[in-house]
């Protein structure tokens, strides 16, 4: 099992926002953008910032996903 971020590039691209503007509206650093963008794991305050920046739900930018082949 691993997280997925699709959800929060989907809204991003929803809302006409790009990684910066949101990188600057939730106050987050270069690297936890990075780590986002890899779908790598992330401190729970990271993306409670996320989700205040963009007024929605933790469910709204990451799931959980299988990874069974």
């Amino acid at each position: 099992m691993s997280i997925s971020y699709k959800k929060l590039w989907k809204l991003l691209i929803d809302r006409g926002m790009k990684k910066k503007d949101l990188r600057e509206a939730a106050g987050i650093s270069t690297a936890s953008m990075a780590k986002l963008g890899k779908n790598e794991n992330v401190n729970t305050d990271i993306l409670i910032k996320v989700c205040k920046a963009l007024n929605c739900d933790i469910s709204d930018i990451m799931e959980i996903v299988d990874n069974k082949d």
